[in-house]
């Protein structure tokens, strides 16, 4: 009778357990989501300020005949190199941490390894972090006609 009233307990501790586990993924999965949109923000801070400093630039590529596509390849191609290094950082990163964190809490988490599915995840909010940043960014610069934009040189 202890025995089973022992199990029994285990089962019950046992399933708290697993139910908070299920508890910490949805609390990180949340905190993720959050950092990706801070993220996003100062990313597209970073393009917007630098879209700013080079307005003179690019009224000067516009006189020059380039047209709107390639000054959105221009800034396009420069917010992908900000994320995109910065995410293969973080999965480069990804490991030695996970690494850590499972040896740590191995009590916890006998079994912890990163699936190729969050590095495709990864690579995947990487690349949507720098087109939505240099949306807003690259309107700007389209938009602006050429003399307010020569405007601002010197």
């Amino acid at each position: 009778s202890l025995a089973e009233t022992l199990t029994e307990t285990e089962k019950a501790f046992q399933m708290s357990f697993v139910s908070m586990t299920e508890a910490i993924v949805m609390a990180i999965q949340l905190v993720s989501f959050v950092v990706i949109i801070i993220i996003m923000a100062v990313v597209a801070n970073t393009m917007a300020m630098t879209t700013r400093e080079r307005i003179g630039e690019y009224a000067i590529l516009k006189t020059m005949g380039f047209g709107g596509w390639h000054i959105l390849a221009l800034i396009l191609g420069e917010s992908l190199v900000i994320t995109l290094t910065g995410g293969a950082l973080g999965i480069i990163l990804t490991y030695p941490a996970a690494a850590i964190f499972g040896h740590k809490l191995s009590n916890f988490f006998p079994i912890f390894h990163v699936e190729l599915k969050t590095v495709y995840l990864d690579c995947a909010a990487a690349l949507l972090v720098g087109v939505i940043a240099a949306l807003v960014p690259t309107r700007r610069a389209i938009g602006i006609r050429i003399a307010d934009g020569l405007r601002r040189i010197g």
